[in-house]
């Protein structure tokens, strides 16, 4: 008897630590922000948040209000909505609200590597370095470059004046992928047996060959994230992996012409720290992604903002020719293709409102740091909540602020000029009556806001800017409405459309 009471009693012992681990037992001080567990041990709202992380989060706020915390997946996550709060969170010391932990985890799992000590130092160094200032001109130039050699191949055969269809999406992500994919990783390089048109071809048939298995794994990429995959499709993202691996190992890198600063300078850096070859492979795979994962999808985007829009798409055209008659350049028969500089991309205050409109439309990351200490958050209203250790603190600025209609009367509505005032200036925001600093955050903010945004929005820019130059543009179905957003891919930067649109495109010389 005593035997099974042993047993029993370790048994019950062992349930109630589990449910303890599993957080069953955890309830709200009057310190803390409003706790909601949900339903389900340890999972709590994990398959709610997954399914569409926009719904779910307005849903949280009606019923909580501008901050609370929620359980998703093992761990609590507070979530602060109130966009004069998010101060107080972007710009804590790492020494008590830590971005990289929850970082790490994500780069192990999708892309097989384990950052050094000083990885997030080194990639701010060699981007401020080569993607700001004057570094930025020579990337804004190779980028311009691998522009001109993928639009403007047949440029001369006769076929590019002949209307051509293909899917926006596709055509702006491929064109826009594979251009920045050669500006940073480089050229095939001329060699006695190889001229530079032989060489130009490659770059063309090797880049298209790469963007269709990039778009193989950016499929798999939520997912992956969420390490919810298929035995099937994880098998798949493996095999991506190890092909991303090779094609952008170290050795294959050292083999090409015009490599970036930006990736050859890392890839020392992390020698210089014994930092693996094999590992330092599996970083360029990671620099790849973040560089060229979203600004395909955005330009995407804003082509077809501009096309639904007659107003604005005049309204940028018109800027575009100014800019480039200022220049003296010319976009006629028999010269050459024209060349924008970064110095011709600082004068488009209207295209600058329409990516930025865009990006408030269509760029949703989420902004998470993990609690190191216990520590108390101010909220702008003057309340305090007390944040436990080992928490997550989150932000989601596209619900909190982006589509704010106090911030953004008529939210969902593209309006071209929003962030520009009557005379050309960029626009102040408000909320409550009062200025608001973070009106936007496409980018994320503090110290992990995204060290390439200027590289990228010329990158955008200057592949729109092309495109309205040299094209006439048509959508096949002028009355096919804007697609939905893929709701699966909450959090992970630009949004990607439910489906594809057709549109039709022709040299206009």
């Amino acid at each position: 008897m005593a035997f099974w009471a042993a047993v029993l009693g370790a048994l019950l012992v062992s349930i109630l630590g589990g449910l303890y681990l599993l957080g069953a037992f955890r309830r709200r001080r009057p310190t803390e922000p409003p706790l909601d567990k949900g339903h389900i041990p340890w999972l709590g709202y994990a398959l709610d948040f997954r399914k569409n992380s926009a719904e779910f989060l307005k849903k949280m706020q009606r019923r909580h209000g501008d901050i609370f915390t929620v359980l998703i997946g093992g761990y609590y996550f507070t979530f602060v909505m109130d966009p004069f709060s998010f101060g107080a969170i972007v710009k804590a010391s790492r020494a008590k609200l830590d971005f990289e932990a929850f970082a790490v985890e994500l780069v192990a799992r999708v892309f097989g590597y384990h950052p050094s000590k000083n990885n997030h130092k080194i990639i701010q160094v060699s981007s401020t370095k080569h993607l700001m200032g004057d570094g930025l001109v020579v990337m804004t130039q190779a980028m311009m470059e691998n522009l001109q050699t993928l639009m403007f191949h047949n440029r001369d055969s006769g076929e590019g004046r002949r209307w051509q269809q293909d899917g926006l999406f596709h055509y702006s992500y491929n064109i826009v992928f594979r251009a920045g994919y050669l500006a940073l990783f480089g050229n095939e390089p001329c060699t006695g047996t190889q001229s530079e048109e032989k060489a130009k071809e490659r770059d063309l048939i090797q880049s298209e060959e790469l963007f269709d298995e990039f778009r193989k794994y950016d499929r798999l990429f939520p997912r992956l994230a969420y390490a919810v995959l298929p035995p099937k499709d994880k098998m798949e993202a493996e095999r991506l992996k190890r092909l991303f691996w090779k094609v952008l190992s170290v050795k294959n890198s050292r083999e090409k012409d015009n490599i970036s600063g930006w990736i050859s300078d890392q890839e020392q850096f992390l020698a210089e720290l014994g930092v693996p070859e094999y590992m330092r492979d599996r970083f360029m795979f990671l620099l790849l992604w973040a560089a060229q994962g979203n600004t395909g999808p955005s330009s995407f985007w804003l082509l077809l903002y501009l096309m639904k829009h007659p107003e604005a798409m005049q309204a940028v055209r018109e800027e575009v020719d100014k800019v480039l008659g200022e220049a003296g350049q010319e976009v006629k028969p028999g010269s050459p293709v024209v060349n924008i500089t970064r110095d011709m991309l600082m004068k488009t205050p209207v295209l600058d409102s329409a990516v930025e409109e865009t990006l408030r439309l269509t760029a949703a990351p989420i902004l998470i740091r993990a609690v190191v200490e216990d520590l108390n958050l101010k909220m702008a209203n003057g309340r305090e909540y007390a944040l436990c250790k080992g928490d997550r603190i989150a932000l989601f600025p596209h619900v909190a602020v982006q589509m704010d209609p106090e911030v953004h009367p008529e939210p969902h509505t593209f309006k071209y000029n929003r962030f520009l005032n009557q005379d050309g200036t960029k626009k102040d925001f408000y909320k409550n009556g009062k200025k608001l600093k973070y009106f936007n955050m496409p980018w994320g903010a503090g110290t992990s806001i995204c060290p390439g945004r200027f590289f990228a929005v010329n990158e955008i820019k200057l592949f729109v800017f092309l495109m309205l130059s040299y094209y006439d543009l048509e959508l096949v179905n002028e009355k096919e409405e804007i697609p939905p957003i893929d709701v699966s891919r909450w959090g992970f930067g630009s949004m990607q459309p439910t489906h594809d649109v057709q549109f039709k495109y022709r040299l206009r010389i």
